[in-house]
């Protein structure tokens, strides 16, 4: 007797749910519910261990995959968000990797930025590539954008301070200050 497996899709549209048991696939389609998309998958699952008469104890593995982030991101649907960087990198990501493009092509259309220009926000504070702190975090200069953050209506907030792969202290005391 093989592995039983459940594989689940949430799609923009509908959900997918596949069964993989005793080397047979079997597979039922619901709609998506992206207001609560557990939702959409329960419904998927449970309608399908139904069918099949599955008992939910004898699934070994689940797999799961969504296209909903993704789709929020390609519409444009999602929250409103800020980004909070380091001083002097606000348009880091902006510019981006100059490779990637046909640096030639004058006509060339650069992607609609996630955050625009006016919600990129800095702060000083600075680490070293090793994480040593080179500028402590300015907690009142942080302090003073979320005013502006709340007058722009902004919904969400991105820190993404540079090298906090090394450190991370200076993005979570600035998470911690801006949620409390």
């Amino acid at each position: 007797m093989g592995m039983t497996r459940l594989a689940v899709d949430i799609g923009g549209t509908f959900t997918d749910v596949v069964l993989e048991r005793d080397g047979a696939l079997h597979g039922t389609k619901v709609p998506t519910t992206p207001e609560a998309p557990q939702r959409g998958f329960l419904d998927g699952v449970l309608r399908l261990l139904r069918e099949t008469g599955t008992a939910p104890a004898a699934i070994g593995s689940i797999i799961h995959g969504t296209t909903l982030a993704t789709n929020a991101l390609v519409e444009r649907k999602g929250a409103l968000t800020a980004l909070i960087t380091t001083r002097g990198f606000r348009d880091s990501l902006e510019i981006g990797y100059e490779a990637r493009f046909d640096q030639y092509d004058i006509q060339l259309e650069k992607p609609e930025q996630l955050v625009p220009r006016h919600l990129r926000f800095t702060v000083e504070e600075r680490l070293a590539a090793d994480g040593r702190v080179l500028k402590p975090l300015d907690e009142a200069g942080l302090a003073a954008l979320a005013p502006l953050l709340r007058e722009a209506g902004v919904e969400a907030v991105a820190i993404g301070f540079l090298h906090a792969y090394a450190n991370a202290d200076h993005e979570r005391r600035a998470g911690a200050l801006l949620a409390g």
